[in-house]
């Protein structure tokens, strides 16, 4: 009976339960009519602008790195052209980024809550819930912003320093070199970045969505993001 009554008066736990019934479908045409907007129209066109200069810069890349690759250059009729194209493209590629990086640093600035996510990171990964996030970011997310500030400016400062034929004749041969070098271990860099960004956004079910139509089931951000979510929805009218 002691038994039976101590289980009685234990508090029902108060960890938000994972959101298991979210679509598997992530471009699911069907909005609830409660759904969270996370993203507008102009931050996913910016986004998806990025991601494709990126590609492109990053196959260019590629190809210009090693001569195993060099088959890549076809891709965009011909070497020459490719040559010509991925300067240019880094530079559209690095001011997109920058004017959307500007109206996201406020979201992305650092507090105490982050040094908890950071120091529970594994549990919460593994669903338990044990850090909460209060802001529209976690702390992966936004040492992944600031990572990338550093990295985009430190492409573009390198990459202009070897750009043909207008900057490479004023530098000398030994800044080039080291330009090269650093512009390679940036691009290394920001590649498994990206790559860790993209895994974790197919991992959290309920992301891409977010990203290609721009908002969120109620029960996902009250899971992963609760202090991002209780700010918005005290702005919403009472429904």
């Amino acid at each position: 009976m002691a038994n039976e009554r101590q289980r009685t008066i234990t508090p029902a736990p108060t960890t938000i339960p994972p959101p298991e019934r979210e679509p598997r479908h992530e471009f699911a045409t069907t909005r609830p009519p409660d759904a969270v907007q996370r993203y507008s129209t102009g931050e996913r066109l910016t986004h998806w602008a990025v991601a494709l200069a990126y590609v492109v810069l990053f196959l260019s890349g590629l190809a210009m790195f090693h001569p195993f690759f060099y088959w890549i250059s076809f891709l965009f009729g011909t070497p020459t052209f490719m040559r010509i194209l991925h300067p240019f493209i880094g530079v559209a590629f690095s001011v997109l980024f920058f004017a959307y990086a500007a109206r996201l640093w406020r979201e992305n600035l650092l507090d105490p809550a982050d040094r908890r996510w950071l120091r529970n990171m594994f549990a919460y990964i593994n669903g338990r819930e044990e850090a909460r996030v209060e802001g529209k970011y976690n702390a992966g997310q936004k040492a992944m912003y600031w990572s990338m500030i550093v990295m985009v400016l430190g492409l573009l400062v390198t990459g202009l320093l070897v750009w043909r034929p207008y900057i490479t004749p004023l530098i000398p041969l030994l800044g080039r070199r080291i330009a090269v070098m650093i512009h390679v271990i940036f691009a290394f860099i920001m590649f498994v970045g990206i790559g860790i960004h993209i895994y974790a956004a197919l991992w959290t079910r309920g992301s891409m969505r977010a990203m290609t139509q721009g908002w969120v089931s109620r029960r996902w951000a009250r899971y992963h993001h609760p202090g991002w979510y209780e700010r918005i929805t005290r702005k919403e009218p009472i429904r």
